[in-house]
């Protein structure tokens, strides 16, 4: 039973609130449109769907991994056919979902649509023709993983089970379509990992080969971080922004590299906060919950010391501690 019913069956006035109610939000709705300037939208709502994408995601990986991510009555001997059919059905749906994306970005900037069409296929055939590069970096990401954590008993175990792979699977997705100009289904692919396991990677940073992040919750990685090969992070590491410049009008300005670079194999320990256009020098390591603004150089060792500012980065090399 509804509320309206409800209010029939009892003779209340429920049926009048909601239509007050309905009428507010709707005056609300107006005021908001014509403060931000927008079109009215005929058609329905025209947006690209994160339930959609959700499911073109498990699709993707179970055509990057069809043996372990894929259907679970799947037989090797028909894995090239399950992939081919798998594939051109997620690719047409992110086709949709990548026009839904341009309209609503032309709507935005009060453009003209132009040749959306042909736009958003020459992208998706882009990230189709990538999926073979990101299956091989991904291959190297579980690799880390199973190397990298001795509680791990195989390869099969990391990629099924662990949420930091499950996140950088989905950032490897990501990242492909922020290049090639999808950054708003970017960001949704991005958002999804996110919400399912508490990583939370920009699908901006740009991430070598060969990449861990162990336990994994809690982990925020900036839109402009640059991270090299063979690096493994810890639970709660943050790889930020120090400061955000402002216009004239006091809006944060957008863009700008502002996060952090991450050398080759770096270790970042759990809870370090690194905030900033600094660097961290190759094969360094920072210890946890150390709370870094500076760059420091290659072989570094960083620790938490009682009493010691920022002066005791000057002059850094091996075994520096702050």
């Amino acid at each position: 039973m509804n509320l309206t019913e409800v209010a029939s069956a009892t003779a209340t006035p429920s049926a009048l609130v909601l239509e007050s109610i309905v009428s507010e939000l709707r005056s609300v709705r107006g005021k908001w449109r014509r403060s931000q300037q927008r079109l009215q939208e005929i058609g329905g709502r025209e947006l690209p769907s994160r339930e959609v994408l959700g499911a073109i995601l498990l699709e993707l990986c179970g055509a990057l991994f069809p043996m372990r991510l894929g259907p679970p009555d799947l037989l090797q001997e028909n894995e090239d056919r399950y992939v081919e059919e798998t594939l051109n059905q997620a690719l047409g749906a992110l086709l949709h979902q990548v026009k839904l994306e341009y309209r609503h970005r032309a709507r935005l900037k009060g453009a003209e649509n132009g040749d959306i069409d042909q736009a958003a296929f020459n992208l998706v055939r882009q990230f189709g023709q990538a999926l073979p590069g990101i299956r091989e970096i991904l291959d190297t990401d579980v690799l880390a993983a199973y190397h990298g954590d001795p509680a791990a008993h195989s390869v099969d175990e990391v990629l099924l089970c662990y949420p930091g792979v499950r996140a950088v699977i989905h950032h490897r997705i990501a990242h492909a379509l922020y290049r090639l100009g999808a950054p708003l289904l970017a960001r949704l692919v991005a958002e999804i990992a996110h919400a399912e396991t508490g990583i939370d990677i920009h699908p901006g940073a740009t991430i070598g080969a060969g990449f861990f992040i162990d336990h994994g919750t809690g982990v925020v990685i900036g839109e402009t971080a640059r991270i090299g090969n063979n690096v493994r992070l810890y639970q709660t590491v943050t790889l930020g922004a120090k400061r955000f410049s402002t216009d004239s009008e006091g809006h944060l300005s957008k863009g700008g590299e502002r996060h952090p670079i991450v050398e080759d194999d770096v270790v970042i320990y759990a809870g370090a906060t690194i905030l900033g256009r600094v660097t961290i020098g190759q094969g360094s390591v920072i210890g946890g919950n150390v709370w870094l603004t500076h760059s420091v150089p290659a072989r570094s060792h960083i620790s938490q010391a009682v009493n010691l500012d920022d002066r005791a980065i000057e002059g850094a090399g091996t075994g520096l501690r702050t």
